[in-house]
């Protein structure tokens, strides 16, 4: 292992004011996409910042219209929690389909979103429920924190705290996994509220996670997966590899996406 400077502040004030520091510094949440891409040398950050000594970044509040996750929680606690299957149940199913046992033990849901990994399950579910990202500086609604392939609209010294979720009156998610990795070949989240209708996508596009709008408007105006039939995602930008071309992967955000709706009810 190569040398690099270990750090674990007890507040996010510290935490920030050494990102800053830093010239390149990285937030160490779960590690589960971190250290792994050390090991392998696709990362050699100078500086890591340990969250893990922070009060206060973990948990899991019930509001009146919302879920408030923090940034530190666990993918099992969130699968787990008995307020998130009750009232957002889509989410604790996301959750469950998260890499392995020994993934959802150590992952975080703001590491996860943080990475922004373009076959992530998280991102979906952020994307897909119209969430509200929490930093040390301000509020970020989804829709403008995902940016592109491992790219937000975090800046270098901003730090997720928390991350709240409506709840919808209806969700639903499915994906068809990487046999190996677990990640989303593709993964569909759906949801309808007061609002109105979101239909999120990850695992397909070069961009990361993205919204498909003639879905949502065909499922305003009927809530049933017959309402998607027809519709059709271009293969352009699509993510084309050994798993999958990029007709392919086009082709199941349609079979995924319905059977979402399916599974909302």
């Amino acid at each position: 292992m190569y040398a690099f400077t270990y750090e674990r502040p007890k507040n996010i004030a510290d935490a920030a004011k050494l990102l800053k520091k830093a010239d390149d510094g990285k937030i160490l949440a779960g590690g589960q996409t971190l250290l792994p891409a050390m090991k392998l040398r696709l990362a050699s950050p100078g500086t890591l910042v340990d969250l893990s000594g922070i009060k206060g970044l973990s948990g899991i509040k019930k509001g009146g219209k919302d879920i408030t996750i923090g940034a530190m929680t666990k993918h099992v606690e969130v699968m787990k929690s008995a307020d998130v299957q009750k009232a957002i149940p889509a989410l604790a199913h996301l959750v469950s389909l998260i890499g392995d046992p020994a993934v959802r033990n150590r992952g975080t849901i703001g590491g996860s979103l943080a990475n922004n990994d373009p076959s992530a399950d998280y991102p979906a579910a952020a994307l897909g429920l119209g969430a509200t990202i929490h930093t040390n500086k301000r509020k970020v609604d989804a829709d403008k924190f995902f940016k592109g392939l491992f790219e937000t609209a975090l800046a270098g010294d901003e730090i997720i705290e928390s991350v709240s979720f409506p709840v919808p009156e209806k969700a639903g998610y499915e994906k068809f996994p990487n046999p190996a990795s677990r990640f989303a070949l593709v993964g569909v989240f759906v949801s309808k509220s007061k609002d109105g209708v979101r239909v999120a996508v990850t695992g397909a596009s070069e961009s990361g996670v993205f919204r498909v709008k003639e879905m949502e408007a065909a499922l305003a105006k009927n809530w049933s997966a017959k309402a998607l039939d027809g519709i059709k995602v271009p293969a352009k930008n699509m993510i084309a590899d050994l798993h999958g071309t990029a007709e392919y992967r086009a082709h199941l955000i349609g079979v995924m996406a319905r059977r979402a709706v399916t599974a909302a009810g």
